[in-house]
């Protein structure tokens, strides 16, 4: 009489390298979603003692609750008022990432044209380099106040602000990945009969994409960095006007606000750039 004893080979045993894989890999994760919110725990009663000390005065320093009394204010239509200037935080939020968007937009499409001609052509880069590192160093407000004059204080100004802002970032980055692209593979496509045109679309574009990638996060941080100044002249709506108005009359609790929203829509923008980026460049790191 024969005993069969089934054994299951895939089942990962308890204790074994199989097993404990997973229960890392959720340890990783829970660690990774833990560590941000307990740095903003940290933050929020760090900004409480703060307020609570009684060192710094309230208009400079306010608790948090006033400043999230001050959020739903600026959210919501109370006593007869709608939220800041007539409009509500969305509002203001709408129009900055509208302007934003089409700034970015316009400053990254120039900015990767011109990364791309200046790394494949040298004389071009030698042209253009010293133009781009000059804007690059210009402060927004050192030439802000020039686009007024220029263009008046509607719309084009702003969008031109932030798209001088975002072409520095995303054409140096991508003159850099062009010009590192692979010389080896680049000589032996074009020994197969490649053109220069094939080259640059299987070859160079590939492989720059990684970083015209990080050049684009650091255009749309350049950008948002200088919501702000973009909108000191007539920037209601825009949460770079609302910062500026409040700052005006010494309300910190709506100036926190507006800094808040600012942050906050710059992070989640970043996480779907970074999203966007492992989808569309799968290879990055890897090769």
């Amino acid at each position: 009489m024969s005993v069969f004893v089934d054994i299951a080979p895939d089942e990962p045993q308890v204790g074994s390298p199989a097993a404990a894989a997973p229960a890392g890999k959720w340890r990783g994760r829970l660690t990774r979603a833990a560590l941000p919110l307990l740095s903003l725990v940290v933050f929020f009663i760090v900004w409480q003692l703060a307020a609570a000390s009684g060192i710094w005065n309230q208009t400079f320093v306010p608790y948090p609750a006033t400043v999230w009394r001050a959020f739903i204010d600026v959210s919501t239509t109370h006593d007869g008022v709608r939220g800041y200037a007539g409009y509500l935080l969305w509002e203001h939020l709408y129009m900055t990432l509208r302007r934003v968007l089409a700034g970015v937009v316009i400053g990254v499409a120039v900015g990767v044209v011109l990364g791309l001609i200046m790394g494949s052509i040298s004389w071009v880069r030698s042209v253009l380099e010293p133009w781009l590192t000059f804007l690059r160093a210009l402060p927004p407000l050192a030439y802000f106040f020039l686009l007024v004059i220029w263009l008046g204080i509607d719309e084009a100004p702003k969008i031109t602000l932030l798209a001088l802002a975002a072409l520095p970032p995303a054409a140096v980055a991508t003159t850099a990945a062009v010009v590192a692209a692979p010389v080896g593979l680049q000589e032996a496509a074009r020994a197969l009969g490649a053109s220069r045109a094939e080259v640059i679309r299987d070859i160079v574009v590939p492989s720059a994409l990684p970083e015209t990638f990080t050049g684009i996060r650091l255009a749309v941080g350049m950008a948002y960095s200088s919501v702000v100044a973009a909108e000191l002249f007539n920037g209601i709506p825009g949460v770079g006007g609302l910062v500026k108005d409040a700052s005006n009359y010494n309300n910190t609790p709506v100036v926190l606000v507006g800094i808040f929203a600012i942050g906050f829509s710059g992070l989640v923008i970043d996480g779907l750039l970074r999203a966007i980026e492992r989808r569309a460049v799968p290879w990055r790191g890897k090769i």
